[in-house]
C-alpha cells in the first residue's frame, strides 16, 4: 500500500489525453502525467455497455503499463472509458460531423445512460469500478444541433456532447454522477484511490 504524501500531491499516470480528466484529478489533489493509451475500441458481439467500458478501462491501463519502465511502474496508473447508451445502443465518439448530428438527433428528448469505468493499476494489480448516470435531455431543434456542431464542442466526446459545456443548457436532470458524465466519476475514483492509500482526503 502506498503512503499518502503530506508534503506534495501524489503523482500518477493517466492513460488519457482528456483535459477534463486531468482537471477532475487535480480537484482531489492529484497531479498526473498523461500517457494516452491507443487501443482497439470495437464493441464485442453481444457485449453490454457496462462490460464494454470496464473492458476498455482495464485494457487502457494495461496498455499504459506496457510503456513504463520498472521504476515508473511504482507509480499508480489511472485509466477510464465513457460511453453513452440509448435504448441498448452504444454511442461513442463521433467519426465526423454528420455522425455527431445523427447522435444528437437520437438523444434529443431522450432518457439515456452514461457509463464511465475507472481502472486503477497499482503494485501489479488492476481494480475497476463503474459509474452509471441517467441523463434526461430536452428536445432539440435542428438549428440547435447545427449550432452546437459548428462550435466544435462535440468532437472527441461520447454521445457527441459535453455536459460541462454549451450542452449543459440541454440537460433537464441527471440521476447519478455529474463528473461521471464528464468522463471521470470523482466519488468512485477517490474511493478507489483511498482504498489503495494513494490519497487520504
Amino acid at each position: 500500500m502506498l503512503k499518502p504524501s503530506v508534503l506534495s500531491p501524489p503523482v500518477i499516470y493517466l492513460a488519457s489525453r482528456s483535459p477534463r480528466r486531468v482537471e477532475l484529478l487535480l480537484q482531489i489533489g492529484l497531479k498526473c502525467e498523461s500517457l494516452p493509451a491507443d487501443i482497439d475500441e470495437t464493441q464485442l458481439n453481444q457485449e453490454s455497455a457496462q462490460s464494454y467500458v470496464i473492458r476498455l478501462a482495464r485494457q487502457k491501463a494495461e496498455a499504459c503499463i506496457q510503456t513504463l519502465t520498472k521504476t515508473q511502474r511504482e507509480r499508480p496508473v489511472i485509466a477510464a472509458d465513457t460511453t453513452v447508451e440509448l435504448a441498448g445502443a452504444l454511442l461513442g465518439k463521433p467519426e465526423h460531423d454528420n455522425d455527431a448530428h445523427n447522435m444528437l438527433q437520437a438523444l434529443s428528448g431522450s432518457l439515456h445512460h452514461v457509463h464511465t469505468a475507472v481502472a486503477l493499476a497499482v503494485a501489479d494489480h488492476i481494480e475497476v469500478v463503474i459509474s452509471t448516470t441517467l441523463v434526461e435531455m430536452m428536445t432539440l431543434t435542428t438549428a440547435q444541433i447545427d449550432a452546437y456542431i459548428a462550435s466544435g464542442e462535440h468532437k472527441d466526446k461520447a454521445g457527441s456532447y459535453g455536459i460541462q459545456g454549451l450542452a449543459s443548457a440541454w440537460i433537464k436532470r441527471i440521476e447519478g454522477s455529474y463528473s461521471g458524465v464528464m468522463g471521470l466519476p470523482v466519488y468512485e475514483t477517490a474511493a478507489l484511490l483511498r482504498k489503495h492509500g494513494i490519497i487520504s482526503i
